[in-house]
């Protein structure tokens, strides 16, 4: 994810409960999730801290391909 040009910063995530923490340490304005994730108090406990985007999801591409596209692997 972090070779992706409009990525700012990508964390690692160990655990859930890191989210909120790691929001407020790099001071993240905005956390951008796929709208699969919609209504997840995961994200939506972050609200009062940062803003939490919520964009569709492109039909036919997941993380995972992209991951693999990147290391120039197929699935």
């Amino acid at each position: 994810m972090e070779a992706i040009r409009y990525d700012d910063l990508v964390i690692p995530e160990k655990t859930w409960d890191q989210k909120r923490n790691d929001v407020l340490e790099y001071k993240i304005d905005e956390v951008v999730m796929g709208s699969d994730w919609t209504g997840n108090e995961n994200f939506e406990c972050l609200k009062d801290i940062c803003d939490v985007v919520y964009l569709d999801r492109t039909e036919g591409m997941d993380a995972t391909q992209i991951k693999n596209d990147l290391n120039g692997s197929k699935k």
